[in-house]
């Protein structure tokens, strides 16, 4: 059974943007003229599933940042499509941003998802470096990821940004201790699932190598965390030792536990999420 991994979002007062494409000046550092151009389905890799939308703001420099999109799915399933409405929202209220919403490949029971999907997010920020000059970004870069899409998020954040490329990091219900006795000592066929994907029976040092909690460091992005405290599938103690981890090593961090909510949620909460989010990200990435 794959896992659907539901983040829920609503409208708030979203406006339409143009979405028509530009061309770009032959000179990336002049931004005269420079429109909004938008590319969808941008193909980073040779699976139908390493593609990525784009979207480029109006008037951005080689000084423009980046936040990359990282839809959940439980590792199996999902989509970018996903994370629109984020992306909506970024473009509305953070409008100095470019935006690059990922698709990458899912694990099945001849690909395990790492380190799969961790190669194809350094696919992706290598393509973008690689274009930069066309794209007119610079290489400094966010993440926002949604359960396992958070859990890849930060993983790639503390253990595999070589060049330090990311400004900050944003974890919604993600995974970040597979040797949680919450999760190795649990008897919910959910919870043993999720387990599984990774490997019956793996071992703790494989346990550890694909955990964010074990993998980060003093010299780890910025970090904010959003957790429900009714969520099945995300032990409320997988946000609350990551704050406490991130605290004690001294990376800078936030971190949010709605008692109440699930998996996801509406609502107060959510207006909640991302009033937050947005100034933690106009903090430390615009």
């Amino acid at each position: 059974m794959k896992f659907t991994f539901l983040f829920l979002f609503i409208s708030i007062g979203l406006v339409s943007c143009s979405d028509d494409d530009s061309s770009i000046p032959n000179d990336p550092q002049d931004q005269t003229g420079l429109e909004f151009r938008q590319e969808l389905n941008v193909s980073y890799g040779s699976d139908n599933d390493q593609v990525f939308d784009i979207y480029l703001p109006a008037g951005r420099t080689l000084e423009t940042k980046v936040m990359i999109l990282v839809h959940g799915g439980g590792w199996t399933s999902g989509d970018k499509a996903d994370m629109n409405l984020l992306k909506d929202l970024i473009r509305q209220d953070l409008p100095n941003i470019a935006i690059v919403n990922i698709n990458y490949r899912l694990a099945d029971e001849n690909n395990s998802p790492f380190p799969m999907q961790i190669d194809d997010i350094s696919s992706v920020v290598e393509f973008l470096k690689a274009n930069q000059s066309d794209y007119v970004i610079s290489s400094d870069i966010g993440f926002i990821g949604t359960s396992a899409g958070a859990h890849l998020a930060m993983l790639w954040s503390y253990a595999y940004d070589t060049e330090n490329d990311t400004q900050m990091v944003c974890s919604i219900v993600g995974p970040t201790n597979f040797t949680d006795p919450a999760y190795l000592e649990s008897q919910d066929p959910l919870l043993l699932e999720l387990m599984e994907i990774y490997g019956i029976n793996p071992t703790t040092e494989f346990l550890e190598l694909v955990s964010p909690y074990h993998q980060v460091t003093a010299s780890a992005p910025p970090t904010i965390l959003f957790y429900g405290g009714q969520d099945p599938l995300i032990p409320t103690s997988q946000g609350v030792d990551m704050e406490e981890k991130l605290s004690d090593i001294g990376v800078i961090n936030e971190f949010t536990l709605y008692p109440n909510a699930g998996h996801g949620w509406v609502g107060l909460e959510l207006i909640d999420t991302w009033t937050k989010l947005k100034l933690f990200t106009e903090t430390h990435l615009e």
